[in-house]
């Protein structure tokens, strides 16, 4: 018997019973349908994330002190030492490898505007915060050097917060705003960057020059945050080692493990990130694979079944002249058969629940390589689970066949 005849006489055989076959098929489908939406949901979110923490910075270093707990009989203070201008400074002069360094003061104020008012994030920074943090300003102009050693009263705005404040973003450009008691002029309205890390909205924000932040706002010398860009993310790590031994000759640190703050590497980030989801996935996927396993255990026994059935027609195709490796190789084939339309059904049903999935903002993103397995391994799943019933059948005794009713 050809390849030609075999394929026909398998999918003659299969297409009788086009109910069973279909059913017979269902665990692959399943099977294989859920590990390619698994794997593409964690590959999704992950790169999902990844976007994020990017969003955040370019080859970005986050410098904060760390909080140190003092305990004095039944009172617990917590404290910090908070840089200042002078640890941003020589970071700026002696660093071989920062492209951008600013200081950042974080605070929550009640901003006014025209059209209403709303609980806002204040930010002061410095020029070199647009680079670090991978701002853009999409309309109007960003505060410069001059502005931050004047103290000017500017403020940039995000664009939800320009929204709240004025309705229209667009319309807040060289309009006023209050915060606290004291009045801003907007002159600058931020691109949109969307959700952050944590989903907090990156555009809900108001930036002003740190000095002005520090003298107006806060009234304190103290910086809570050193945002630093690396030139190259190559030099990610000998930036962090860099940064650390300026911080501490600065802050008069003698031994670097005692150190008083912490550095956070973006990259270090993303890589803590990309393993969690991939675990995450992998787990996933090897849940969704054991339906797989349960599909081949259906496929032998509709095939055992089948055998069964189909013993007197066995038995005629071996009393002219059938050998036992046609029996055999008929019989596997229709298990491949089976387990490979249940595989191709079950890609289908993955693209089409990405698509959906898709349409309802979830990220996913289907790998090539993760549908190709998944089409051997239901081949694989036909072979293995299919070579039983096979055997049986070609082990058959022709006149026993030939006898059986």
């Amino acid at each position: 018997m050809n390849i030609a005849q075999l394929l026909q006489t398998c999918l003659r055989s299969i297409l009788r019973n086009r109910m069973r076959s279909l059913l017979t098929s269902l665990g692959v489908i399943i099977g294989v349908g859920s590990v390619i939406i698994m794997v593409a949901l964690g590959e999704g979110t992950q790169r999902a994330i990844e976007s994020r923490i990017t969003s955040m910075g370019t080859n970005l270093l986050q410098v904060m002190p760390r909080r140190q707990v003092n305990r004095s009989g039944q009172n617990v203070q917590m404290r910090f030492n908070a840089f200042t201008k002078k640890d941003i400074q020589k970071i700026r002069d002696e660093s071989n490898f920062a492209a951008a360094v600013s200081g950042v003061i974080n605070s929550n104020a009640n901003v006014i505007g025209s059209a209403g008012n709303a609980q806002v994030s204040v930010m002061g920074v410095e020029p070199d915060f647009m680079i670090a943090r991978n701002y853009k300003v999409n309309l109007g102009n960003f505060f410069s050097d001059e502005d931050l050693k004047n103290r000017s009263m500017l403020a940039v705005l995000g664009r939800t917060t320009a929204k709240n404040l004025f309705g229209d973003a667009e319309s807040a450009i060289s309009q006023r705003i209050r915060i606290g008691t004291n009045y801003f002029t907007v002159t600058g309205l931020l691109e949109t960057k969307g959700a952050g890390i944590g989903g907090n909205d990156q555009d809900d924000v108001i930036m002003v020059p740190l000095d002005t932040a520090m003298t107006r706002l806060n009234n304190t010398q103290n910086i809570s945050m050193i945002v630093i860009s690396v030139k190259n993310k190559e030099y990610m790590d000998a930036a962090q080692k860099e940064v650390k031994s300026i911080l501490c000759e600065s802050r008069k640190i003698a031994d670097e493990a005692n150190a008083d703050f912490d550095i956070m590497n973006q990259a270090d980030i993303i890589d803590m990130a990309s393993a969690t989801s991939k675990t995450l996935t992998t787990l996933l996927a090897a849940i969704a694979g054991v339906s797989l396993l349960v599909g081949g255990i259906g496929i032998m026994n509709i095939m055992l079944v089948s055998v069964t059935e189909r013993t007197r027609e066995i038995g005629i195709r071996m009393a002219v002249g059938g050998r036992k490796r046609d029996i055999l190789f008929q019989f596997l084939t229709e298990s491949v058969i089976l387990s490979l339309m249940g595989g191709l059904l079950g890609i289908g049903m993955a693209f089409f629940a990405c698509r959906i999935l898709a349409v309802m903002n979830i990220p996913t993103a289907i790998n090539p390589l993760i549908v190709a397995i998944s089409t051997v391994f239901a081949a694989l799943v036909g072979v293995i689970f299919g070579y039983y019933p096979a055997l049986k059948a070609a082990r058959l005794y022709p006149i026993d066949a030939l006898r059986y009713e």
